[in-house]
């Protein structure tokens, strides 16, 4: 899927502002994400990467500026008619339902009735721990058994785009590594816009990448670019990683 014609953007978000309350925190966020790609949004904590990702949806919706998704603007719908069209998101917290078991908060997921049903195999074999867990409440599960459910819910219903923030964020190295390779096989079948902290995640995941800086949109590109540039890196992201060779030398590690 990731050899699709990179100009065909499933979503384009064009200069937009989006406030909460009185305080401004989107200044003009630009992205575009190419069908069958994964495209990052990366950038210092607080520079607005989870309110970009709730304004595509309209949990925050932008004040200025267009959010176009299949060709369409969706940009003032309300959230709901927003995720119907198939944009699936996985919040930062989570968002599980704590008291009900891995089946329960699955089934709840659905949009239509059959939904679990047609993608349960699917769901299953990209996280085999869920199909044995599946009668345990959501807080007798470990923080990453957490995070696979979470992103579970958001493949029960056929979604045409995932907005994932923060998937690695507090998992151990071994389920980053499960989490990295379940993201690999969804991109497979869906386009993905993540938001993420951990670089050589991001590094060894995405395609592209979109750098946000105090609620604007600077730098955009192939990641396998960024990579090379130490100083840009330093610039935005606040610190010096390693070079592309070290990154591939750890990863073949």
């Amino acid at each position: 899927m990731n050899n699709q014609n990179t100009d065909d953007n499933i979503l384009i978000v064009d200069n937009i502002h989006t406030f909460i309350g009185q305080f401004h925190i989107l200044e003009g966020v630009s992205v575009k994400v190419p069908r069958g790609s994964i495209t990052v949004l990366l950038g210092r904590n607080g520079a607005g990467k989870t309110t970009t990702l709730k304004s595509i949806l309209g949990l925050t919706p932008p004040q200025e500026g267009k959010v176009i998704f299949d060709g369409m603007e969706i940009q003032g719908k309300r959230a709901f008619n927003i995720a119907s069209l198939g944009i699936g998101y996985v919040p930062e917290n989570r968002a599980i339902f704590r008291a009900l078991s891995v089946m329960e908060n699955l089934k709840l997921a659905e949009r239509k009735k059959g939904d679990f049903a047609r993608n349960e195999e699917f769901i299953f074999n990209l996280f085999p721990d869920l199909k044995r867990l599946y009668k345990l409440p959501g807080n007798h599960l470990s923080g990453g058994q957490q995070q696979m459910l979470a992103v579970a819910r958001a493949l029960v219903p056929d979604n045409k785009l995932l907005l994932i923030d923060e998937p690695s964020e507090g998992l151990a190295p071994i389920l980053i590594q499960q989490m990295m390779e379940a993201i690999r096989s969804l991109s497979e079948k869906t386009t993905i816009l993540l938001v993420e902290q951990n670089f050589l995640m991001a590094s060894q995941l995405a395609q592209r990448f979109t750098i946000i800086d105090d609620g604007k949109s600077v730098e955009n590109g192939l990641m396998k670019d960024l990579t090379n540039n130490e100083e840009m890196i330093h610039q935005y992201l606040g610190a010096s990683i390693k070079t592309r060779k070290e990154l591939e030398r750890q990863h073949e590690n």
